[in-house]
C-alpha cells in the first residue's frame, strides 16, 4: 500500500460508515470494494462493488462497523480520500473527497489525476 504507517489509506464520515455498515448487514457482504477504472470524460471513474471475500492484496479500512477494501491498482490514487454519503432532495449517494484529483467533470463521476 502507498501509505503512511499508522494512518488509514481512506477515511469515512460517520454518515458514510453508517451507510456502508447498513449495506454490509443487508445481504451479509464482507464490505465494499472501491477502485478506479479508465473511462468517463475526464479519463478515470470510481468503482464500487459489494465484496463477498477479502482479497489478500486489498487494503482494508474498518471504521464504526463499516469495511472498505481498496483494490490494489487503485491504492495510489485513493490514498488520503475521504468517503462521504450525501442525502439531498433529489438524490443520495457516496461522494469521494480525493486530494489526488486534479480535474473532474461537471457530474463529478469522472476524474483525472496528475500525469494522466
Amino acid at each position: 500500500m502507498f501509505g503512511i504507517p499508522g494512518k488509514q489509506a481512506v477515511t469515512m464520515t460517520s454518515v458514510a460508515a453508517a451507510q456502508i455498515a447498513r449495506l454490509m448487514a443487508k445481504d451479509g457482504h464482507k464490505g465494499l470494494r472501491i477502485g478506479v477504472k479508465k473511462g468517463g470524460c475526464a479519463g478515470m471513474e470510481y468503482t464500487m462493488e459489494y465484496a463477498t471475500e477479502i482479497d489478500p492484496n486489498d487494503e482494508v479500512v474498518e471504521q464504526d462497523g463499516a469495511r472498505v477494501m481498496i483494490a490494489p491498482m487503485a491504492q495510489m490514487f485513493l490514498f488520503g480520500t475521504e468517503i462521504d454519503y450525501e442525502i439531498s432532495l433529489l438524490e443520495s449517494g457516496f461522494k469521494f473527497n480525493n486530494p489526488n484529483v486534479t480535474e473532474a467533470c461537471g457530474c463529478g463521476e469522472s476524474i483525472k489525476f496528475a500525469g494522466m
